[in-house]
Parts: structure tokens; sequence; C-alpha cells
């Protein structure tokens, strides 16, 4: 893809975004449908579920219009739909208790993030499939034991591939803050590796006995 055609894209959504937050549906509408396929994945990655994550999108994109004219262009507008995304999402799940964890690889941001990439493949190999499924899930329950705050960046960061500068607008907050709260996010989930690590450890003992 040619960089004057990105800038083409980009151009159109802009001008699109303007008409929108001038009260046109239509044109919010084309913003939606260049990004609703984009928008659903990070919705199943969210929550490994075809139909919750078409709703999510749903539900997102609607919070979006009804929200439109508090988007201020300082991060990507498809930052800003997931930061509205990820609130839905913890609005979903909030009465439940998260989801265990029974291990965790990532030793540092670079292995997370390869990790992250290889878990929402859109087109894996037959007989990659099983195995992408297992990680996608094993990466969701370890990001869901996080708080809240901790979530959103790490969403933000690894899977929406933002900078720190777009998430730190997205959010409303600095680029320290956001900085702070991707370190402790990345290391309480290196706590969680260790931890699963001991127990792994544990049981195999135990099977042994």
């Amino acid at each position: 893809m040619s960089p004057t055609f990105v800038e083409s894209v980009i151009s159109e959504i802009g001008s699109l975004l303007d008409q929108a937050r001038a009260g046109d549906a239509e044109a919010f509408g084309e913003v939606c449908r260049a990004y609703e396929t984009r928008l659903w994945r990070q919705a199943h990655a969210l929550c490994g579920n075809a139909a919750l994550a078409e709703d999510l999108a749903q539900d997102t994109l609607v919070e979006a219009w009804k929200s439109l004219r508090r988007y201020h262009g300082r991060c990507q507008f498809f930052t800003w739909l997931c930061a509205i995304l990820l609130n839905r999402y913890r609005n979903t799940v909030r009465e439940k208790r998260p989801l265990p964890f029974s291990a965790f690889a990532a030793e540092d941001a670079g292995a997370m993030q390869s990790r992250m990439d290889r878990a929402t493949d859109s087109e894996p190999l037959p007989d990659q499939a099983a195995w992408l499924r297992e990680q996608a899930a094993l990466v969701r329950r370890c990001i869901q034991a996080l708080p809240p705050k901790h979530q959103q960046v790490i969403h933000l960061r690894f899977y929406v591939d933002d900078s720190l500068e777009g998430i730190a607008a997205a959010l409303g907050c600095s680029v320290g803050t956001v900085k702070s709260r991707l370190f402790h996010a990345l290391d309480k989930l290196r706590g969680m590796n260790a931890m699963s690590g001991q127990s792994s450890a544990v049981k195999s003992k135990s099977a042994t006995v």
C-alpha cells in the first residue's frame, strides 16, 4: 500500500468525521464501515466469542456516535474507538470474577507483543489453529486478572499497536502515566508467569510421588 494511498484514506476519514461531528449520520456510517471489521477483531481478541464480539463492536459504534463531539483528534480514531470498546467490555464483565490463569510465558514487552500477534492472527495455518486459540485464551485470562487501568494500556499498546502518545490522548492522561501503568502491568504479568511456573512444578512433583 503506497504512502499516497494511505494519506488519501486518512484524509477521507477525517473529512467524514468532520461531517459526522456536524450531525451527518450517513457520513458516520461510512466511517463505521471502514473500521467495523478491525473493531470486531479487537472485540474478539478481548472476549473470544464471535457473537459477543459482534455485540461489543456494535455497542461501541453506537456509543462513539453519541459521544463523537468529544473526539479531539489528538489520537488515532481507531484508538479512541478501542478505548470505548474496552469500557464497554469492562461493563459487560465487571460483575464476574476474573478467570484464573495457568501460565504466561512473556518475559518482556517484545516477547509479549510477538505472542499477541500470533494469538490474534486472522488467518492461521490449519495445524496452528488449535494452538493459537489456546494461546489467545491464555493471554485473555492473564490480562483479565489485571486491574482495569492496566488492561487498557496493555490492550491499546500491544493489540491496537498505538504509540504511548496516542494512548495518553485516548485515555486523557499523560504519557508518563501510560508508561507507569504499562511498566506495572508487565511486571504483574511476569509475576503471574513466575507463580504459574511454581504451581506447575508442584503439580509435576506431586504426580511423580
